[in-house]
């Protein structure tokens, strides 16, 4: 069996891992908010005690938490910075989120968030509508993938950064299936009728169905894509469908209300340590590659912050301690040799989802850009049979 058709019990995180993390808390240490940091952070428009505070908004299960006595990013961070951080996992629908947001920044106020994580597509939007910041200089951007530099919607990475890519595929209870799932068609099964998720994501449930039913997502259509609207569309009258979510469908999943639901990969293998008896499937036909991005917002107060966080993850250690507890497709160079030094995470390193290799990277898609009259069209037709 392809490794791509294998469905995949990820490592969980385990108290080796965890030993990894405090060792790597260790190893960073003050030095990377030495003179060469602070030079590259430049002074910004920040002043005195009351600058010294960052706003973030990320999804759920997207940084390292501080457990067990280990402190997490987030807290690290604060310690040697001196920045006092308000981190907020309140991102649970790019879309929802946008609406939110919508109202302040269309009306040209400013919004609290200095630092946003988002999908790119959106990220594309808002540069559109003029509604972020150019962000500030980051010494250690050097260390970005040389893939994920200069994307076609901001060549010069002038608004946005890349926190995290992922995969989203199928996650699956395999004691509520009762059997291993094969392929996309797999969550049409009546034997699963109202125990199937679906995401709110676009790009992802569509592109999924779309693979599935022979398409190219690098270039979609709207003639394309009309046999997995159609597909969709009859599951939810049909009752095969229990819910479309945002990140919440992990709730859902750990609960048993989902014996299969569309999931990212990272959050699954999160998961697993809860619930063992999750499973990551990468169907044959392919699955969806993505990229999420920092992006600040117009009249963002914290921009000398800013540019310190951005530097301090961009560090190759402390982004190897993010990679380990979520097990995304990091976008920082030296993080695989990292993780594969120490015992503790060696396994992580040989991992696919978290390094993808040839084959696997032949199965990733990654969802291509839509024309704005295109982009209503799926936008309406989806929200149609998701919200109807």
């Amino acid at each position: 069996m392809s490794l791509a058709a294998a469905p995949s019990p990820l490592p969980p995180l385990s108290s080796s891992r965890r030993r990894f993390l405090q060792r790597a808390a260790g190893a960073a240490g003050s030095a990377l908010l030495g003179p060469a940091l602070l030079a590259a952070c430049g002074r910004g428009g920040d002043d005195g005690a009351a600058a010294r505070r960052l706003v973030i908004s990320n999804f759920p299960l997207y940084i390292d938490p501080s457990k067990d006595g280990v402190p997490g990013s987030v807290e690290r961070f604060q310690r040697q910075s001196g920045i006092q951080v308000s981190y907020s996992e309140d991102v649970n629908d790019a879309q929802a989120f946008f609406a939110k947001i919508q109202p302040d920044l269309g009306a040209g106020r400013p919004i609290s968030q200095d630092l946003i994580i988002t999908t790119y597509w959106l990220a594309q939007r808002m540069i559109g509508l003029g509604w972020l910041e150019p962000l500030p200089a980051v010494a250690n951007a050097r260390h970005l993938l040389p893939v994920l530099r200069h994307p076609s919607w901001d060549p010069d990475q002038r608004f946005s950064l890349p926190w995290q890519s992922g995969v989203a595929g199928i996650a699956y209870n395999i004691e509520a299936t009762g059997r291993e799932l094969r392929s996309v068609d797999d969550l049409f099964d009546p034997a699963l009728r109202g125990r199937v998720g679906f995401l709110t994501e676009m790009r992802d449930t569509m592109g999924l169905l779309m693979l599935a039913d022979g398409q190219d997502v690098t270039r979609p259509s709207w003639a394309a894509a009309q046999r997995s609207f159609a597909r969709l569309e009859q599951a939810r009258q049909q009752g095969q469908i229990r819910a479309f979510t945002g990140n919440d469908y992990q709730a859902d999943l750990l609960a048993g209300n989902f014996a299969a639901c569309m999931a990212w990969s990272g959050d699954v293998a999160q998961l697993i340590v809860e619930q063992p008896r999750l499973r990551f499937l990468i169907p044959e036909s392919g699955s969806i590659l993505w990229t999420d991005v920092m992006v600040m917002p117009k009249g963002a107060r914290h921009r000398q912050s800013v540019a310190q966080w951005l530097n301090w993850i961009y560090d190759p250690v402390n982004a190897a301690r993010i990679a380990a507890s979520v097990q995304y497709i990091t976008p920082v160079q030296g993080v695989q040799k990292l993780l594969a030094a120490d015992p503790a995470t060696a396994s992580l390193a040989r991992n696919p989802q978290m390094f993808p290799d040839a084959t696997l990277q032949a199965r990733l898609k990654m969802f291509g850009p839509l024309s704005p009259e295109e982009e209503r069209r799926f936008d309406e037709r989806f929200a149609s049979i998701t919200q109807g």
